[in-house]
């Protein structure tokens, strides 16, 4: 089978990438295990090259339909897990190309697999931002409406409802993983709202100051990156009888604040005699208001009773960050 993974350059679908490389196969449309022949990997722009020669990589943006139809050519037997967009507060910035490449990009890949041969299987990574406002109740469960209250999260939104309707009509088989925040995210601070989360911990591990843009009370769901790339994998894995009419499910995840970060930090710092840098405050107001539109709290019983993985303790999964980009931190 062939396997299509847009946003594949990024830190996620990297790891989802050698993740599966590794697996080896996935269900296929037959409901039996079947060999993934080739990975493609579709991103405006790529770091590493993966060396593998069952995975080719497509520069493009997902917003043009013909990138899309490339990667798919004439296969008939594919699965698509859609990780590609652009991050929160790049789309309260860039309200038009938010919804160009985040809700455009989304129709051309469901439309992309609704005209291709067979019934394909497409996993999206949708986000906790799909909810908000004044009603939003705490934790937030799959069963809260959504009112979403940034320009990101109403697009994640749009398509998770997309997703429920091609699957209704028998487009493709749709799936939807709402994520929290992902935590430890390498490399440097991006244009995401919740960088900040992956910053707290990152920046103060490679000696450096982390310039803290909310309250140090502030509490967000937080979850790993390896729980979130098992869980795309789950997802696509669970037997569709299973699944119901509404394919959204919300993945469990820790209520993290950066007090409890510096406490996890410091732990972990005496346990293996690092030298950290400092959480020091920089309050953002322009931050604080996106983040306070967001859950504080997620409900993932449901995917848990699918089967979803659920993170493991705080300090594991910093040891865990540790163990896979620890040759900067005298570990």
């Amino acid at each position: 089978m062939k396997i299509i993974i847009t946003g594949g350059g990024g830190f996620l679908g990297s790891e989802l990438a050698t993740t599966l490389l590794n697996r080896g196969e996935l269900n296929g449309p037959s409901g039996d295990q079947e060999p993934i022949e080739e990975i493609v990997l579709i991103d405006a722009r790529f770091v590493m090259p993966q060396n593998d020669p069952r995975v080719q990589q497509i520069v493009g943006d997902i917003s043009e339909r013909n990138v899309i139809d490339e990667a798919i050519g004439s296969s008939q037997n594919i699965s698509i897990f859609h990780l590609a967009s652009m991050v929160s507060g790049e789309c309260e910035e860039h309200y038009d190309d938010a919804l160009r490449v985040n809700l455009d990009g989304g129709r051309n890949v469901f439309e992309a697999a609704r005209a291709a041969a067979g019934r394909s299987r497409v996993v999206f990574a949708s986000s906790i931002a799909s909810f908000g406002g004044a009603a939003m109740p705490s934790p937030v469960s799959d069963t809260a409406k959504q009112t979403p209250q940034t320009t990101y999260g109403i697009t994640k939104a749009i398509c998770e409802l997309l997703i429920n309707d091609h699957t209704r009509k028998g487009h493709f088989d749709g799936r939807s993983a709402r994520l929290p925040t992902v935590i430890i995210r390498p490399g440097k601070p991006n244009a995401a709202a919740s960088s900040w989360a992956s910053g707290m911990f990152r920046e103060p591990l490679n000696g450096e100051t982390c310039e803290l843009p909310v309250r140090r009370d502030q509490p967000h769901p937080m979850t790993s990156f390896r729980t979130v790339v098992d869980s795309f994998v789950a997802l696509h894995e669970a037997p569709e009888d299973r699944l119901g009419d509404d394919r959204a499910y919300g993945l469990p995840a820790h209520q993290v604040t950066p007090a409890m970060a510096g406490k996890a930090l410091s732990e972990l710092a005496e346990e293996k005699n690092l030298a950290l840098g400092q959480i020091e405050d920089a309050f953002d107001p322009r931050i604080q208001a996106i983040v306070d539109t967001w859950p504080t709290a997620v409900d993932g019983t449901r995917a848990v009773a699918l089967g979803l993985p659920e993170p493991p303790p705080l300090k594991q999964i910093v040891e865990q960050y540790l163990e896979t980009h620890g040759e900067k931190h005298h570990i």
